[in-house]
């Protein structure tokens, strides 16, 4: 069973920037794709970024775009999020995602990624 562990929420004021982590328990088929996702109270999840280990690729939602950076380090099972310009409309609770097929599922707007990190929070302020 996959473990996802995310870190680095907190609290900032609007322009400011946060790197968030995801530690996975193993690299392995289960988490070769990954993802970041964010739910703010009374909305939809939503798709933040994603990427592939192998062939480098990357996804990214338009309302992050330019201002996110998604990347990935091997040796450390780790994925990063840098969110940088934070905007008060990127408060929510950020959730690490992984699944094989991942890039597949985002791509048919589908979030049932087979295992999720109990998420981390971000406010930024006004």
């Amino acid at each position: 069973q996959v473990q996802l562990v995310e870190s680095g929420g907190g609290l900032v004021q609007a322009g400011g920037s946060l790197r968030l982590s995801c530690v996975a328990s193993e690299r392995t088929f289960d988490t070769s794709e990954m993802g970041w996702f964010r739910q703010a109270p009374g909305k939809e999840r939503e798709l933040v970024a994603a990427i592939v280990w192998s062939g480098g690729y990357t996804h990214y939602s338009d309302s992050v775009k330019g201002r996110f950076t998604i990347s990935g380090d091997n040796a450390r099972n780790t994925v990063y999020l840098q969110m940088n310009s934070l905007k008060p409309e990127d408060t929510a609770t950020y959730y690490c995602a992984s699944d094989p097929r991942l890039q597949t599922k985002i791509m048919q707007g589908h979030y049932d990624m087979a295992f999720w990190g109990k998420g981390t929070l971000v406010t930024v302020s006004s």
